[in-house]
């Protein structure tokens, strides 16, 4: 059964400290308690305890996965072996979208025109190459002259139903990341001013634009073409079909790998709409992965750069598992190279948990599943020609 709720109580003896992790391993649960939690049909499960040595700042006490598991798995959770026929599954099929033609055709435009950067060599599609999964596959992302970022592109794909944008949400909305590699110094170094002087030579552009928008080309409406072409980017996957009750969509492994996905707990924090992409998460909850991994850096404080609040240290936005298999390296710093990787390193350090090869190989051919069918068909034809 998936772990849905996780409570630390930290306590300091000496020149130790030590965290008593209590979670429960319980289906549909009301309110959990310190010592057991009641479970729909009356079901009453004992907390399992476990001590592990603390994270080295002893005055945080990470309220990490306390109400987002609760939450999401309170609302979204479902029973074993219940299909997706019931229409009551953690993961929600993508949504049909449309969007004005014209902006969608400007914004794809504008999302492949170099001259956004300074000296005219970077666009929006250097780091989220569509026919890459909307990825650059680069540890971190580079800009003008080379520069390298802080951080691992995220996927394009599906970008519009994240609940806001980067990996420490300090985006609201696409639009308003826009901005973001527009002025970063390690990636476009321009601003909307100088690239509009450039692209206000173009007259497709100043056609487009005012057919479009009454007050033209703006830096609103220049991040708001981008915005909807970006929003159009959805990629409708088998698992979407098997999700709206076409059983044979999946494999009778990729079902089998969903189903383990949810028992080992990581529909926790992948469900909903975009499979995650939904809300804030504590890398490690379960063990200390950036003392593991060392060489700590200021990316590395995720939500903590944006609030500035101790709790939000190493908090980072879930990101979506749709077209996972497609963009690697993994998690914010690129440190995982493989899928198989990343989610070994996901069982260890967000359940605690040592998962079996077979169970990782299972759950991966699940994931291979949220693989865009149009982005599978271009992958397999790649794939082909080599």
């Amino acid at each position: 059964m998936p772990i849905i709720g996780i409570h630390q109580e930290c306590e300091r003896t000496g020149d130790s400290s030590k965290c008593h992790v209590m979670y429960y391993e319980l289906m549909l649960c009301v309110i959990p308690t310190l010592e057991q939690t009641t479970c729909l049909g009356g079901l009453i499960l004992p907390v399992k305890r476990e001590v592990i040595p603390a994270h080295n700042n002893p005055k945080r006490r990470p309220w990490w996965a306390w109400w987002p598991l609760l939450l999401g798995l309170g609302l979204l959770a479902s029973p074993p072996r219940l299909y997706a026929a019931d229409l009551n599954e953690p993961i929600k099929p993508l949504p049909e979208v449309s969007y004005d033609p014209g902006k969608v055709a400007l914004g794809k435009r504008l999302f492949h025109e170099p001259r956004l950067s300074r000296d005219n060599t970077i666009a929006c599609a250097s780091c989220h190459a569509l026919d890459q999964g909307g990825v650059d596959r680069l540890r971190v992302s580079k800009g003008v002259g080379g520069a390298e970022g802080g951080m691992n592109a995220p996927t394009v794909f599906n970008s519009g139903l994240n609940f806001r944008q980067f990996w420490d949400g300090r985006a609201g909305s696409l639009e308003e990341q826009a901005d973001g590699p527009v002025h970063a110094a390690p990636e476009m170094a321009s601003s909307w001013p100088e690239a509009m002087t450039k692209l206000k030579q173009d007259p497709e552009y100043q056609r487009a634009f005012t057919a479009l928008y009454p007050t033209g080309m703006t830096p609103q409406t220049m991040k708001d073409a981008i915005a909807t072409y970006e929003r159009s980017l959805v990629t409708p996957s088998r698992f979407d079909k098997y999700l709206r009750g076409e059983a044979t969509a999946i494999t009778a492994e990729e079902k089998q790998g969903y189903e383990l996905f949810k028992s080992y707990g990581c529909i926790a924090c992948h469900q909903g709409t975009n499979v995650g992409g939904n809300m804030f998460q504590y890398f490690g909850v379960m063990g200390n992965y950036f003392q593991d991994r060392g060489n700590i850096t200021e990316a590395d404080y995720g939500r903590y750069n944006v609030t500035k609040k101790e709790q939000d240290r190493f908090m980072f936005k879930v990101p979506s598992l749709r077209n996972v298999a497609l963009t690697p390296p993994y998690f914010h710093d690129g440190a995982a190279k493989t899928l198989e990787e990343a989610v070994a390193v996901m069982a260890k350090y967000q359940l605690g948990r040592t998962m079996p090869e077979q169970d990782r190989s299972v759950i991966i051919q699940f994931l291979r599943s949220l693989t865009g069918e149009q982005l599978e068909a271009t992958t397999s034809n790649k794939s082909a020609h080599k």
